[in-house]
C-alpha cells in the first residue's frame, strides 16, 4: 500500500473499497486530483483512498496524474548514534533535495546532505523506503518522489545550515531529542524515523 502525502494527510492507493468514516474513496481512473488536494487541505477529511484494480499498477497510474520531481535524501547517523536534522519552514526535517539531470540518485542524496548541512565524509549504509508528497510551486502541484538512504558520518566540524534554502538550524539529535522533534515534523519523516 502506497501513501502520498498532502501536508500530513495521506492519499492511500488500494484495491479495496472500505466503508467511509473519516476518509473518502475515489476511483483512481477518474479522480480529479486537484479537487481532492483542495478537499484534504480545507476540510477535516483525514485521508483519501484511490481505488484501482491492479495492485502492481496503482502507483504507476497515480504518478501519471501530475508532474514528478525526483529527490534524494539522507537519514544520517554520527558516531554517537545521533540523527542529523534540519529546521525549515517551522518544522524539523531530514536533508534532501532535487536530483540534477543525469545525476545518480545516491550522489544526489550525498550532495544534498552536504549542501544543506555542511556535513562531510558521508557513507551510504543502505537504501530506505521511498516517500511521496504533493507540493505546490509557482501555482502548480507536483509529486516529489524522495529516495532515502541511511548514512553514517564521522564528521565533527561545524554544522552549516543552507540559509538560501530556508534552513535556519542543523542539529545532531539524540533519541530523546529526536522523539521531541518528530512531534513538529512531517508524517513521511516520522515514518522514516520510527
Amino acid at each position: 500500500m502506497n501513501k502520498i502525502f498532502v501536508g500530513d494527510k495521506p492519499i492511500i492507493l488500494t484495491t479495496e473499497i472500505c466503508e467511509e468514516t473519516n476518509f473518502k474513496n475515489y476511483l483512481l481512473k477518474t479522480v480529479k486530483l486537484g479537487k481532492v488536494i483542495k478537499e484534504l487541505n480545507k476540510t477535516t477529511l483525514e485521508e483519501a483512498r484511490f481505488v484501482g484494480k491492479n495492485e502492481d499498477k496503482l502507483l504507476k497510474k497515480f504518478l501519471k496524474k501530475m508532474p514528478t520531481v525526483l529527490a534524494g535524501g539522507g537519514k544520517v547517523y554520527n558516531s554517537n548514534n545521533e540523527i542529523l536534522f534540519i529546521y525549515r519552514n517551522g518544522k524539523w526535517d531530514l536533508p534532501k533535495g532535487r536530483s540534477e539531470k543525469g545525476e545518480d540518485i545516491e550522489l544526489t542524496a550525498i550532495r544534498e546532505v552536504e549542501e544543506e548541512t555542511g556535513v562531510k565524509n558521508l557513507k551510504i549504509v543502505k537504501e530506505l523506503e521511498t516517500t511521496y508528497h504533493i507540493f505546490k510551486r509557482n501555482g502548480n502541484h507536483r509529486i516529489k518522489i524522495t529516495r532515502w538512504f541511511e548514512m553514517t558520518s564521522d564528521y565533527t566540524g561545524k554544522l552549516q545550515p543552507e540559509k538560501s534554502e530556508g534552513i535556519t538550524k542543523v542539529k545532531w539529535l539524540n533519541p530523546e531529542k529526536t522523539e521531541k522533534a518528530l512531534k513538529n515534523s512531517y508524517a513521511n519523516i516520522q515514518s522514516l524515523i520510527q
